[in-house]
């Protein structure tokens, strides 16, 4: 929107419009967007929130008994707030010309709709059960299916069926056909890595936020040729704009965070760890980097992993691996208390995050 009223007023002297042509500063824009957002409609959209849900989100009873204490009442579905801010941010100071930009963004609302509607039947029905698993899983796959059909089309013929590899230069796995099988496995698995570790208070968030940054400079250094050149990555023009996207829900993240700090005041529900989720899901596959997210978003692998083999253990032997899962409620049976669990979590995705950003120059 803002990026066409830029190219109409730019001059050939210099200037301020030209200025905003580069996109490390609409990034900047982008995020300080959103924050603003965020912080300003936070306070009365949770008000009203808590007017329309009253008794708030719906606590799991066989989940850790002091979270029916101490969550009761809590309102959900603060995701909108986070979308909103991303939509809007995103819209005004991106290239709308770009096609990468559509295709993730429509991923994450898309993702949100689906998690929307899965809060507003548990709200509704007054329960833990929201939309059934097969509809849920189903919507999710073919959302997917299509925007990884979608974003090959969008990628070099040299890179559009193929997955690049981190630490190896020139080696890439071709998968033909099976490319948009892959797209629609790392989207949705993503978008239900981040739902599964959203249970603590920001903890979902904080990751995301590092995991969107680490994305940010990915693209902004793939879209362009001269910098993958130099670093020796598999460029793909064009999603340098992507960076506007990350740096708009770096922002919306962290306006929702000054809300969603422990304890805290409106949960993001599966209308937001869904939508987060497939965003970083969506974003991977762009950029050609799926494998280093799984780095970068380890700590939602290990969360995935960790119901995974509970289930797969119980079912084997009758008895439970962890004391609970997803991890991060094994600690709390463990009597961790949970800003301790929060803010290790937090250190431990730091980390990854700077695991991920060393693949880019270690070839």
């Amino acid at each position: 929107m803002l990026f066409d009223l830029i190219a109409a007023h730019a001059s050939p002297h210099g200037g301020f419009f030209n200025l905003l042509h580069y996109l490390t500063f609409r990034a900047g824009c982008a995020c300080l967007t959103a924050l603003i957002i965020s912080l300003l409609f936070g306070r009365p959209f949770i008000a009203q929130l808590k007017r329309i849900q009253r008794q708030g989100q719906p606590i799991r009873t066989l989940g850790p008994e002091r979270h029916i204490l101490e969550k009761a009442g809590t309102p959900t579905m603060g995701g909108v707030l986070i979308l909103g801010a991303l939509t809007v941010s995103t819209l005004l100071w991106a290239d709308l010309h770009n096609g990468f930009v559509w295709a993730v963004l429509l991923t994450t609302l898309s993702f949100g709709a689906v998690g929307f509607a899965d809060d507003y039947l548990k709200l509704s029905r007054r329960n833990t059960k929201g939309v059934s698993k097969k509809v849920r899983l189903g919507t999710e796959f073919a959302v997917s299916l299509i925007v990884g059909i979608w974003l090959e089309s969008l990628t070099p013929p040299e890179l559009k069926n193929v997955i690049a590899f981190p630490f190896a230069k020139n080696f890439v796995l071709p998968l033909g056909y099976a490319f948009p099988i892959f797209a629609m496995i790392t989207i949705t698995g993503f978008g239900n890595a981040v739902n599964l570790t959203d249970g603590l208070d920001g903890l979902a968030t904080v990751p995301v936020i590092i995991a969107s940054f680490v994305f940010a400079l990915i693209a902004y250094l793939v879209g362009n040729h001269i910098f993958a050149d130099y670093l020796q990555l598999h460029p793909v023009p064009g999603t340098g704009e992507l960076s506007i996207f990350c740096a708009a829900l770096i922002g919306g993240c962290l306006g929702f965070l000054w809300f969603n700090a422990p304890p805290a005041d409106v949960f993001m529900g599966d209308t937001g760890s869904l939508a987060l989720g497939g965003a970083l899901g969506a974003m991977a596959v762009a950029v050609k980097h799926e494998l280093v997210l799984c780095l970068v978003g380890g700590l939602f692998v290990a969360e995935t992993i960790s119901v995974i083999l509970q289930v797969f253990w119980f079912k084997r032997t009758g008895k439970r691996l962890f004391l609970m899962a997803p991890l991060h409620h094994h600690f709390e049976k463990k009597g961790w208390q949970e800003p301790k669990i929060v803010v290790r979590f937090w250190i431990v995705a730091f980390i990854l995050g700077l695991c991920g950003l060393a693949t880019l120059k270690i070839r």
